[in-house]
């Protein structure tokens, strides 16, 4: 029994001196790991922080077109109205409610151009509160050049960008954010422009054409002498008039 008192006594005062000799290493791990868990703090307080202006999103989420998730609000011409929804963990978004301030991000469609009827085709199938998956590509003054996604069922989406311009709702327009040599550029926009040829092809919203008789309408309503036979009948019926 008193071997292993001893033993046990030898083992913790070999470890006490390697501690001593070593102690400097030690203080160097400890504080390493400090730094460290206030990186990740740091990056978790980032990454859970609610942004309520787009000048509130720091750089890297932009350059790094981060995927965010929002709540609609209000669809107008300029854009998307949206509540950003930031990810949730446990203590650390508990103490950020109490400080968030409110506000609405602006979001619009990257690459595409609205026509009216787009505005109106996005009012009508998007519901107010529906969540909405927004991904950064670029940022202009206030507003938020995005690809927007809303769920379709449990496993489909849907990129409200590519759908206006398949529905002949708009056209292509340049990517504002994004460089116009970049890689990702050209993979959108060959997307988009995809998009837009499909609704060409079938003739849809902006894209349709008039039928022959409307055509052959419309260019005797906008002939001079026409118009000018109007006139003189329309005067020639108020002078009998009187």
């Amino acid at each position: 029994m008193a071997e292993r008192r001893s033993g046990a006594a030898e083992g913790l005062a070999r470890l006490s001196e390697w501690a001593d000799a070593h102690l400097s290493l030690l203080r160097s791990l400890s504080t390493g790991m400090a730094v460290a868990g206030l990186l990740v703090l740091a990056r978790s307080v980032r990454m859970t922080s609610k942004f309520t202006s787009a000048l509130d999103i720091p750089v890297e989420f932009v350059e790094k077109n981060v995927k965010l998730r929002g709540k609609l609000h209000h669809i107008t011409e300029k854009g998307l109205e949206v509540e950003h929804i930031p990810i949730s963990i446990p203590f650390i978004t508990s103490i950020q409610r109490k400080w968030q301030s409110k506000g609405l991000l602006l979001v619009r469609l990257a690459g595409v151009e609205l026509a009216p009827s787009g505005t109106a085709w996005l009012q009508q199938e998007l519901k107010p509160k529906q969540t909405i998956w927004f991904q950064l590509l670029g940022r202009e003054d206030l507003a938020l050049e995005c690809l927007v996604l809303v769920n379709k069922g449990r496993f489909l989406s849907m990129c409200l960008n590519e759908e206006i311009l398949r529905q002949g709702l708009g056209r292509t327009a340049r990517i504002e954010g994004l460089h116009h040599d970049s890689r990702m550029y050209w993979k959108i926009h060959k997307r988009l422009l995809r998009a837009e040829l499909k609704a060409l092809k079938k003739n849809k919203g902006i894209w349709k054409e008039e039928s022959y008789s409307e055509r052959i309408r419309d260019r005797i309503s906008n002939n001079k002498f026409v118009q000018t036979l109007k006139q003189f009948v329309s005067w020639l019926r108020s002078s009998i008039q009187r």
